[in-house]
């Protein structure tokens, strides 16, 4: 089964009419903001969507999680249609829909990752320059972090930042 790419407009017309709304994003981003309606069934969770042969409707943050992942969001709607948002939340509240936001939520691990690494990059330079040449190695450590990151999927910074207290609050 293929999905189909809707604009926002046709994405609300399909949940009106009783399509699923599905955000597919991490707990954490949907507890931040989100579509009103909107289930979260992370990837590694899309086994637990209800099977009733309703129409689904997935979106993440930009339509490009969804896009990228289109192939495994239509084998978890099964043999109902399957829609993606076409740009995603960020879509969604440009056409003039509400959202649910709830900033007292602390910002995605992501963000805060990449806040992080790049404060700590800037810093081991700035230290470098002014106090020892040491204080490169910061920066090297971080980007290596980073690479790593990448090409395993593992961040050690985002488990890092998980613990963090501001962290450890329950998702809506």
């Amino acid at each position: 089964m293929t999905v189909t790419t809707l604009s926002p407009i046709d994405a609300r017309a399909e949940i009106e009419a009783g399509a699923r709304l599905v955000d597919i994003r991490d707990p954490d981003e949907h507890a931040r903001e989100r579509i009103g309606g909107a289930i979260n069934l992370p990837l590694a969770r899309l086994h637990d969507l209800p099977q009733d042969g309703r129409p689904v409707v997935f979106h993440c943050r930009s339509g490009m999680r969804t896009a990228a992942n289109a192939t495994q969001l239509a084998a978890a709607a099964g043999h109902a249609p399957a829609y993606i948002l076409e740009g995603g939340i960020d879509a969604w509240r440009r056409a003039g829909y509400a959202t649910v936001a709830d900033r007292s939520q602390p910002l995605e691990i992501m963000r805060q990752v990449q806040i992080t690494a790049g404060s700590l990059v800037i810093l081991g330079v700035l230290l470098g320059l002014f106090v020892g040449h040491a204080f490169f190695g910061l920066s090297a450590f971080v980007g290596g972090g980073l690479i790593f990151a990448g090409t395993t999927g593992w961040c050690g910074m985002a488990h890092l930042l998980q613990w963090m207290p501001w962290n450890r609050r329950a998702a809506a």
